[in-house]
């Protein structure tokens, strides 16, 4: 402008002078927010630079910005590659998901697995997998457990299904191959089943045999009558622990049982109470406590196992002169089923395994009582199907506790005649 005044001065045309001079400072100026916007658009390689004047430092600080943004996309990309090779690395199938289930990205052992291909991004992974249980367990919001079905392009293969949930409401889904474990635990029940099937007639004939061989008069049977009557009683044992495994076979390879029907159970416990104070013969006082009118709707020869096995533990594991107190009720959460006891007590350590098959707190203690290692297990598994739960509380020397938990849509009323 100083310029413009001088030389409009000197040749006597100020206006002009400036106006021509302001002109080209204008068109200075949106000649460079041209190339500004055009950069700005994409539609310009590199950043516009200016040589001097304000744009200068517009363009400085915008080249400052733009080596920011490519150090910043060179650390995300390679994060981003990091975690690809990660989950690459992982034996188990990855797939992320994001809030509405849809497939945002997957490793290569789910590529192979679950079949996933490029145009699978973005898209539900309910899609690929309708089993209804899958939809079930991925809308439950409820992943303790894993989740065990068949692969649903290959019903040979077994999956193991776990949904991990991270960042902002999104989830990743492992799936792992479990068809040969599968197979070995398929070959172990079979196996365990085959065995105990074949025991079941000899160990009837020895039984038979030295039960007959106690009646007889004879001397040389009254010279051996203890080794006798301990064979019979470790035969009986035998016979005992076959049928609880014949039983725990069928527990573990059966559907889940649709014959269930309403079951008196104030009755089923009377009665089950009745026989454990024949086990006891008086040496333990043994109550009972339970609402007359609660009735589950359950299978009732898998409920009558739970209860005896409860109650004759708890009437085995009791020194004399002890108290067994059984409680039925239910309450807002569900039905409830009880055996309090003052026996000798479970030290923590051993609580979470007794329902494992065969663990023994002290094994000299379970054979003496004739127990087989197996009533808990069965237990478990009984309670499992009937969607209950156990709950043990124990402290040593002072007693134990062990309640089952029955859910709402079990409980039953009587019906009045």
């Amino acid at each position: 402008m100083l310029l413009g005044l001088l030389i409009g001065a000197a040749i006597g045309n100020v206006a002009w002078t400036l106006f021509f001079i302001i002109s080209i400072y204008l068109i200075w100026h949106l000649r460079n927010l041209y190339r500004l916007d055009q950069w700005l658009q994409g539609k310009r390689a590199g950043i516009p630079h200016a040589v001097e004047g304000a744009w200068a430092d517009v363009y400085h600080h915008l080249y400052r910005l733009q080596q920011r943004n490519r150090r910043r996309k060179k650390r995300l990309a390679s994060m981003v590659n990091r975690f690809r090779e990660s989950t690459n690395a992982l034996p188990d199938a990855a797939v992320v998901l994001d809030v509405n289930g849809n497939i945002e990205n997957w490793n290569k052992t789910a590529a192979k697995l679950l079949k996933l291909r490029k145009q699978d991004a973005h898209r539900p992974i309910t899609n690929l997998m309708r089993q209804p249980q899958f939809i079930q367990y991925l809308n439950s919001d409820e992943y303790t457990n894993n989740l065990q079905l068949p692969s649903p392009f290959n019903e040979d293969v077994q999956l193991s299904i776990r949904v991990v949930p991270y960042g902002k409401n999104q989830r990743l889904l492992m799936v792992r191959d479990i068809s040969r474990l599968h197979k070995l635990e398929q070959m172990r029940q079979d196996f365990i089943a085959n065995v105990s099937h074949e025991l079941r007639t000899p160990l009837t004939v020895i039984s038979g045999y030295l039960e007959s061989m106690l009646e007889d008069d004879e001397d040389w049977v009254r010279e051996n009558e203890g080794s006798f009557k301990a064979m019979l009683q470790q035969s009986m044992r035998m016979q005992n622990i076959v049928a609880d495994l014949l039983l725990l076979s069928r527990l573990e390879t059966e559907e889940k049982t649709n014959k269930k029907q309403t079951v008196d159970v104030p009755a089923m416990l009377k009665m089950t109470k009745e026989d454990g104070e024949s086990l006891s013969h008086g040496r333990h006082t043994i109550t009972l406590d339970s609402d007359p009118q609660l009735c589950l709707r359950a299978n009732s020869e898998e409920l009558v196992s739970v209860f005896s096995n409860l109650i004759y533990n708890a009437v085995k594991y009791t020194p004399q002169g002890g108290d067994i107190n059984i409680r039925w009720y239910a309450d807002e959460q569900g039905a409830h089923f009880e055996v309090q006891d003052t026996g000798v007590g479970i030290a923590p350590q051993h609580i979470a395994r007794l329902t494992e098959r065969f663990y023994r707190v002290d094994v000299g203690r379970s054979r003496a009582t004739g127990g087989t290692g197996l009533g808990l297990a069965i237990v478990k598994h009984v309670l499992g199907r009937h969607d209950a739960t156990l709950e043990i509380d124990s402290e040593v020397d002072k007693g134990s506790t062990f309640r089952c938990h029955f859910p709402s849509s079990l409980i039953m009323e009587r019906e009045v005649a």
